[in-house]
């Protein structure tokens, strides 16, 4: 029921631009521009100022920009209190998933919220640490799920699980009959490390801060946002990598991978919820949003 035009409409005004718009909301500019048009049409005036390098509200725009907040507000709040009544969850759920959450978490606790809510409908978004926090930041999705140190951020954190790294070789490599590795090993071997804007990758590179190293110190071969590729490169006996344990675990169980703890030393990282301090909820949104921080973390992956 709710008004899809003024996500719309407010998506473009939160981000002062019609291409990254329609980038988050995964229309093409033209759609965007046509669902804006149709607004401005219906009121009889333009919304937006538009030069080469920038988009800005115009008066009238900032007016329904005000109200178009309170609307979709007001959408919420009806749609909790007849849920409650009714005793049923139902509706959308935007959620966004950084590339190891989203890949190797995420689907499990969306397979079981589904079975005792099996009229929600969830919008999975996934992406890197970073466009996950721009998503949030732009009310394109409802909560976000994160594995980053978030602090200093505007909108709230929420720690729900502990993950751990390890540096992942394939079980035919030198290393793999070791039941740990030493720092010192690790930075003679060929490596593999995620893209810049991934959780994985900040979480590697403040572990090395802290033991007075860089990860430019790495002999690294191959960036990539790919997980799947960085697999299939260790499969093939190339290097090593650090991977979250939600990522080999099956691999490690059916002995293809073998994943090697630090000597001595532990890279742990948050996986955190994340949403704006003044989101609009939905029933359905609280329900899942309660239902991922009460979820047995513990009980999904057990070494």
């Amino acid at each position: 029921m709710e008004d899809y035009k003024l996500r719309v409409f407010c998506t473009v005004a939160e981000l002062k631009s019609f291409s990254k718009a329609s980038e988050i909301i995964h229309l093409t500019q033209p759609a965007v521009s046509a669902q804006i048009q149709v607004i401005e049409e219906n009121y009889g005036t333009k919304l937006f100022e538009r030069t080469t390098n920038s988009t800005s509200l115009t008066p009238a725009g900032e007016i329904l920009y005000r109200y178009a907040k309170d609307i979709l507000s007001l959408y919420g709040d009806a749609e909790k209190k007849i849920c409650k009544i009714t005793g049923v969850t139902k509706g959308s759920i935007r959620v966004g998933a950084s590339l190891t959450i989203g890949n190797y978490l995420i689907p499990q606790i969306i397979a079981d919220f589904m079975k005792i809510n099996p009229r929600a409908r969830i919008n999975l978004k996934i992406g890197n640490t970073k466009k996950i926090v721009d998503m949030i930041n732009t009310s394109s999705i409802d909560i976000g799920f994160v594995e980053s140190d978030m602090k200093g951020q505007k909108f709230i954190v929420e720690k729900v699980y502990d993950d751990e790294l390890f540096f992942v070789v394939s079980s035919q490599h030198k290393l793999s009959s070791e039941p740990s590795v030493t720092l010192e090993t690790i930075m003679k071997e060929p490596v593999i490390v995620r893209e810049e804007g991934s959780g994985t990758r900040l979480a590697i590179e403040q572990f090395f801060i802290k033991k007075g190293l860089s990860i430019q110190n790495l002999r690294t071969f191959l960036i990539t946002d790919s997980v799947e590729a960085i697999k299939e490169c260790l499969y093939a006996g190339v290097g090593g990598s650090f991977l979250s344990k939600l990522v080999v675990h099956r691999d490690v169980a059916n002995g293809g991978l073998k994943a090697l703890k630090i000597k001595d030393e532990r890279i742990l990282r948050d996986m955190s919820l994340i949403y704006r301090k003044k989101n609009i909820s939905s029933h359905v949104v609280e329900e899942f949003h309660s239902f991922i921080k009460n979820y047995k973390y513990s009980e999904l992956y057990t070494e």
